[in-house]
């Protein structure tokens, strides 16, 4: 039996069509099950708690469990190494964190490439961090501190709570900037470090600000500024470090990622729905709770931070020739 033109001309149509129907309705479908996010720094972190913060939202939203599981391990190569060599149907999510930018050039050998690997789904917050000094300091604003560390090379001490971490490399690109000679004292973790700047045992430390708050609020430390763009709603009178150095800026970033392969039409479900929730008031207020700022971002948005991060921080370890421990 012979087909009329017409008809022949609506079945190759229809064949056509056939995948792009089946993307959407697998995109209308999803979540069918739970969703594994995991998170590379263990509970009790922030990249933990606003994981947990966005999961809750989605599982209440999707009527799905989006399940947070801590893999801690190499400053999130772990997770990262996991979510890459999942299947890429969105059910194995990524907490992409400023980190994730920093190990592409910190670790020499890694068995992903992260940008190449990880298919960005959408942006959750920006941090900023501080600059804090001990209040016996002579220095009392940033330029003043600038000035006191040129005139005293190599006799200004900051503490490093972290090789490699966000607030290493910000203290390394604000030597860059500013080619002043200070000396790295490292520590593990931040705990350590608090204790000998108030001690006096070092004098200057970058950190997150949600950690900085209470030692300022007692005024047992000093800010002289803090790393973001602008200023801080949480420290209105304290200036930021662009203000004083031009194009400055080392604020921490959480978003979510996916492997790479990831259909589309599941990223661009996941990430209206985060982006809604990041518009909720009561999230937000859980957001600004943690001292940062909701960052919603398309895809494309937030592909183009994580590229820009990696560069970014690929010629400040570079510069300070740091090397993963």
């Amino acid at each position: 039996m012979k087909l009329s033109r017409r008809r022949f001309l609506h079945l190759v149509a229809t064949a056509a069509a056939l995948p792009a129907f089946s993307r959407c309705a697998r995109a209308q479908a999803y979540p069918a099950r739970p969703v594994r996010v995991l998170e590379g720094f263990g509970s009790g972190s922030s990249a933990d708690l606003v994981a947990r913060l966005i999961g809750h939202w989605l599982s209440e939203r999707l009527g799905q469990h989006f399940v947070i599981e801590n893999r801690p391990g190499a400053g999130s190569n772990v997770a990262t190494e996991a979510v890459v060599r999942s299947a890429p149907d969105g059910y194995t999510l990524l907490t992409c964190v400023t980190a994730n930018a920093i190990n592409a050039t910190l670790y020499e050998k890694l068995n992903f490439n992260f940008i190449r690997d990880i298919a960005p789904v959408a942006g959750l917050l920006r941090m900023s961090l501080v600059v804090l000094v001990n209040p016996s300091l002579a220095a009392k604003t940033l330029p003043e501190f600038i000035d006191y560390a040129k005139a005293n090379p190599g006799k200004v001490n900051i503490a490093v709570p972290g090789n490699g971490s966000g607030p290493h490399v910000a203290g390394e690109l604000f030597k860059m900037m500013t080619e002043i000679n200070i000396v790295n004292v490292p520590y593990r973790g931040p705990a350590p470090a608090f204790t000998d700047l108030i001690s006096g045992q070092v004098q200057v430390m970058f950190v997150a600000l949600p950690a900085a708050i209470g030692y300022i609020k007692a005024g047992e430390l000093r800010a002289l500024a803090v790393t973001g763009a602008s200023r801080s709603s949480e420290l209105p009178d304290v200036p930021a470090v662009a203000e004083f150095v031009q194009a400055y800026e080392a604020s921490g970033w959480i978003g979510i990622g996916a492997p790479k392969s990831t259909p589309a039409a599941i990223i661009d479900k996941l990430n209206s729905n985060i982006t809604a929730g990041l518009a909720d008031p009561q999230l937000k207020a859980r957001i600004k709770g943690l001292g940062a700022d909701p960052m919603p971002m398309t895809p494309t948005q937030f592909g183009a931070l994580m590229g820009d991060e990696t560069e970014k921080w690929a010629k400040v370890v570079k510069f300070a020739g740091i090397r993963a421990e």
